[in-house]
């Protein structure tokens, strides 16, 4: 039997074409571009010169390439500081978020007290609030203790609206550590503290890098928090500042797409940085909780 023949055997009888694999990687690169075609024309459009972005037909590729629109985005507002601000209030936030819901999901699993599961489903309950019902009441508590147009007020806000979710997300990833590695610990001289800093904290850093990460991008993306809290214009955060661009007498859309376009390169860095602990983190203990 010739090679030919049996080729043509196996075409006729064993092979399928891979529709599904076809349609798996189509489906993933129409989403891809669906999603990246946004950006990618924002980061076109504030290179492109005020002429430009206007003309009609538009065109995609810039015809000649400028830094105008960064220059004035830095000369004309508050950028700079808008960007300081932000840093600073996720920063703050993160480092809150991660330190109490550190020590709550601990707590939650490892002691045992009469109530644990119901205080545990009563904490992932108040994350079903959305922002907008609880701002009101915390405003006035805010205001009563004097601390309205401070970034104090927004950090305690921010943590107080994700410490639920990180504090689940934290207790599931706890759960999946066996108990027996700390009382191996315990058994060799170790105290409580010394097994949790130094044999647990290890195990569960995919969870907190995700933790942190879900928590930093949250307080980067504020808005309402931020809109409600800050008035002081030196002290908005980048999602209120940019905003206000839109307020101004003309729209200059190129600046709004170059302070677009510094605004995500942060967050994307730190994103690509760190994906790999996201995905351990997400799939080791937000599925299984």
């Amino acid at each position: 039997m010739g090679r030919r023949l049996k080729c043509w055997i196996y075409l006729k009888k064993g092979f399928k074409f891979p529709w599904r694999i076809l349609g798996l990687y189509g489906g993933s690169i129409l989403l891809l571009l669906w999603s990246i075609f946004p950006l990618i024309w924002m980061l076109m459009t504030s290179f492109k010169p005020t002429e430009e972005i206007f003309i009609y037909p538009p065109e995609f590729l810039p015809r000649h390439m400028t830094l105008t629109n960064f220059h004035a985005l830095f000369s004309r507002s508050h950028f700079l500081s808008y960007f300081i601000n932000s840093m600073k209030v996720s920063i703050l936030t993160t480092a809150c978020a991660l330190v109490l819901s550190v020590l709550g999901a601990y707590g939650l699993v490892r002691f045992r007290f009469r109530g644990k599961e119901l205080l545990a489903q009563l904490v992932l309950l108040t994350y079903l609030f959305a922002p907008i019902m609880i701002i009101i009441p915390f405003y006035i508590l805010i205001r009563k203790i004097g601390l309205v147009n401070t970034h104090t007020a927004l950090v305690l806000a921010l943590t107080s609206f994700s410490l639920p979710f990180t504090l689940w997300l934290l207790r599931s990833f706890f759960q999946t550590i066996p108990l027996e590695l700390e009382e191996a610990a315990l058994v060799d001289g170790a105290t409580h503290l010394q097994a949790a800093f130094y044999i647990v904290l290890p195990l569960a850093a995919p969870g907190i890098i995700a933790t942190a990460i879900f928590t930093l991008i949250l307080a980067w993306n504020d808005y309402i928090f931020a809109r409600i809290l800050i008035t002081s214009d030196p002290l908005k955060t980048l999602p209120v500042g940019v905003q206000d661009l839109f307020n101004q007498t003309v729209v200059d859309w190129g600046m709004i797409m170059a302070s677009g376009v510094l605004i995500t390169i942060p967050v994307l860095l730190f994103f690509i940085f760190i994906q790999q602990y996201l995905i351990e983190g997400w799939g080791a203990g937000g599925i299984k909780g």
